[in-house]
């Protein structure tokens, strides 16, 4: 074997191994699936997925409302962007609140509790006073601010509800009371109690049912017995039938369920039949963007509790099947991150605020599909309202405010932040200076990739 030119052995060269393609596991749908399943485990997923679908879903919200509310407004002698613009003034509004409380630290959230209970309180009291309440379709659930602005006390309840009860149960947790039926029920469930008496002398039977859906989702996250659990349970299902039974206006808009025809017998279901009119019309992509009929004057509420007939119409089966999705990637993110935290008013926070969106979503398009009885509950962050809006908004700056402080999130997110690294050179003038080194998160990654983060 010859030698190398300085006379040494010559150098061992490593031996180039063959390409090996592809193993089926990282090839084909199988590859894709745990490329998308390893995507979905990131930290920032849940972030991602609150923040994004919530713009979405607002954005979405805000071209439906033009769309759905210019007849509507013509009709009233009005500007046909007479309501967009209330909406879009009452989205910058929110946004700075969604800002607000995604900045808060979890502290600050527990000290608004109280006062945002004692002030949603207050305002439902003042609705039920002659001369300050405002009635609305039959409902006195109103205050006039000034104008033609108005403001609905009952659903800021559903957030003083659900922060003033994940801090409850959270002391609560921490002095291991729970495990007490007196106290994982005593004073959350009168005080719940308290807030559906005040919302039902308006009359408002939607708000008391999303009421009793955050009651629920935080008794069930505080692990209530079952026997517990059906007890509450039970006694809100006989007094909702109780409620239903002596008002004619409830009792027509259960014998709806199902209604093929605006004049089924006695009951007159125009509302609801047109809303499914409407839906059907619209086929797999709709009629166009502005194009509904049904919003000539034929379908009640088309911009605040139908708009989901409306998208239906004009977006077709695409549109509401991606609304549909957005709601449902909310909720999961929702549920997520009260899963993955060890903070216990996190997780009733968060839990809280995910069983409010879902439930009042499911409700609303429920009774757009005639599955459920119409109970006038607008669909969160998409219909006309800016006093549904704005505490819906502030629900979502806590969900990404939970999603920012998981510790993997945090470590994520410094991650991302650029740092600038110093100069290199030999020093005095005309001396030769080497670019910035950036300090990327391709190179911390790395340095950090034997703790297991991604």
């Amino acid at each position: 074997m010859p030698g190398s030119r300085t006379g040494g052995p010559p150098a061992q060269r490593p031996v180039r191994r063959p390409a090996v393609a592809r193993t089926s596991r990282e090839s084909g749908v199988l590859g894709l699936y745990l490329r998308a399943r390893r995507g979905w485990d990131r930290p920032l997923t849940a972030y991602y997925l609150i923040f994004g679908g919530s713009l979405l879903i607002t954005v979405l919200g805000l071209v439906m409302v033009y769309s759905a509310s210019q007849i509507t407004a013509l009709q009233m002698s009005l500007p046909g962007s007479y309501f967009f613009r209330k909406q879009l003034l009452a989205a910058v509004i929110g946004a700075g609140l969604l800002f607000a409380a995604s900045r808060m630290p979890v502290k600050l959230h527990r000290a608004l509790a109280y006062p945002i209970l004692a002030g949603a309180v207050f305002l439902m009291i003042l609705v039920q006073i002659p001369g300050i309440g405002v009635s609305v379709n039959g409902n006195q659930n109103w205050i006039a601010v000034g104008g033609s602005f108005q403001i609905q006390p009952s659903e800021f309840g559903k957030l003083a509800l659900v922060l003033w009860g994940a801090d409850l149960l959270a002391r609560k947790q921490d002095r291991k009371l729970l495990t007490q039926w007196k106290h994982m029920l005593v004073p959350l469930v009168p005080a719940a109690f308290m807030l559906l008496g005040l919302i039902m002398i308006g009359g408002d039977m939607g708000t008391a049912i999303i009421l009793t859906a955050i009651l629920f989702g935080l008794l069930w996250l505080a692990g209530a017995p079952t026997r517990l659990f059906a007890g509450v349970l039970s006694i809100a299902a006989v007094l909702g039938l109780i409620l239903i039974k002596t008002s004619a206006n409830r009792m027509a808009r259960l014998q709806c369920l199902g209604a093929t025809e605006p004049q089924s017998g006695p009951v007159d279901c125009w509302q609801a039949v047109h809303g499914i009119y409407a839906l059907a019309s619209g086929g797999i992509f709709g009629s166009g963007l502005g194009a509904s009929v049904e919003k000539w004057g034929q379908l009640p509420e088309a911009h605040t509790d139908f708009i989901f007939a409306v998208t239906g119409e004009e977006l077709g089966l695409a549109g509401t099947l991606s609304v549909l999705a957005l709601f449902a990637a909310l909720g999961y993110a929702g549920i997520r991150v009260a899963g993955r935290t060890e903070d216990p008013f996190v997780r009733y926070a968060a839990g809280g605020v995910t069983t409010w969106i879902t439930a009042q979503a499911v409700i609303n398009i429920g009774a757009v599909l005639g599955l459920l009885p119409i109970a006038g509950v607008p669909l969160p962050l998409f219909s006309y309202g800016g006093s549904a809006l704005l505490p819906t908004m502030f629900a979502i700056g806590l969900l990404i405010a939970f999603a920012r402080d998981e510790p993997a999130a945090r470590a994520a997110l410094a991650m991302r932040q650029p740092r600038f690294g110093r100069k290199r050179g030999t020093g005095g003038t005309g001396s030769i200076r080497s670019p910035r080194r950036w300090n990327t998160m391709r190179r911390r990654a790395s340095a950090a990739r034997s703790s297991g983060e991604r």
